[in-house]
């Protein structure tokens, strides 16, 4: 049975025009023990028929079709690709996006320097055709492992752990998935979960390995075209990180500046609830906050 060391997930939904050049970036990496797991979330194109074509002649990508009765969302479907894992190492993948060829290797190098438990690398947005000409990388040199608290940081946005662009060890999966109510921020509740209950090692490549395709059909390009589902699921993610920053005992100044700005930002108080039921302070910041705003636009 082939053990692969990296499991790819790569998640579509509709993607047929844009999925085989993704499959085709996957297939150009140089390091070659991967399995790339495929999920499909119902299509109704005929993305099916394209990746079929790819794994008739390369058995490392295996197909599956997710069960109607699953949640729909990215969630769910990258979910069934942790359960299915056999590599020592897992990535995620979205089905518009380009990887440089190098990108697996220098994960899986990176992870040799030892103790090391995930792998973050930079991305480059481009739109349109794909025209990026990839620097050759000979070394690590740009490796630099990442001190201080990740999970603050990450909720900060100070280290912008995105959905693909970190390689992480599978068995930090075992028991940690991704919360298939939300339709947007999942990667960020997810990621910051589990460094909040975990002391994890990451490090840092400085160099672009994933390219990220930008459009408006994209989950963050409907989020900032104010797509209801997507915004009311950015506040449930920050009201379940709120609960569980209490829960642990690991919300600190900075942390709790930043939700209760982000409970003003977007009008919700149920974001910062467990500040509000014990702190006339934190009522009267949410109460002026507004008044705050407009003062401070009129000054400017």
């Amino acid at each position: 049975m082939y053990k692969p060391v990296i499991t790819i997930v790569l998640t579509t939904y509709n993607r047929a025009h844009l999925i085989g050049k993704t499959l085709d970036s996957i297939l150009a990496q140089t390091y070659k023990s991967w399995e790339c797991i495929i999920i499909d979330d119902n299509s109704i194109d005929n993305t099916r028929a394209i990746v079929n074509a790819y794994t008739e002649k390369e058995s490392r990508i295996e197909y599956i079709l997710k069960e109607k009765q699953i949640n729909k969302g990215l969630p769910a479907s990258r979910n069934i690709g942790i359960r299915k894992a056999k590599g020592r190492y897992l990535v995620f993948f979205d089905d518009d996006d380009i990887v440089h060829p190098q990108l697996l290797a220098l994960c899986v190098e990176s992870f040799k320097k030892g103790g090391i438990d995930f792998v973050h690398y930079k991305k480059q947005s481009f739109e349109g055709e794909f025209n990026v000409v990839f620097s050759q990388y000979n070394s690590l040199e740009n490796l630099i492992i990442l001190k201080g608290t990740h999970y603050e940081k990450v909720i900060l946005g100070k280290l912008p752990l995105a959905s693909c662009t970190v390689v992480w060890k599978t068995k930090i999966f075992q028991g940690n998935f991704f919360n298939e109510v939300l339709m947007y921020a999942e990667e960020w509740e997810c990621y910051s979960r589990v460094l909040i209950e975990n002391e994890l090692v990451g490090s840092f490549l400085n160099i672009p390995l994933y390219f990220n395709r930008k459009h408006i059909k994209s989950n963050t390009g409907e989020f900032w075209s104010n797509d209801a589902l997507r915004k009311e699921s950015y506040i449930n993610a920050h009201v379940l990180l709120m609960n569980i920053l209490v829960e642990n005992n690991k919300l600190n100044k900075k942390l709790k500046k930043f939700f209760v700005n982000k409970a003003c930002s977007l009008k919700s108080r149920k974001i910062i609830a467990p500040l509000l039921a014990n702190s006339l302070k934190y009522n009267i910041l949410f109460f002026i906050y507004p008044i705050k705003r407009y003062l401070y636009k009129i000054i400017k």
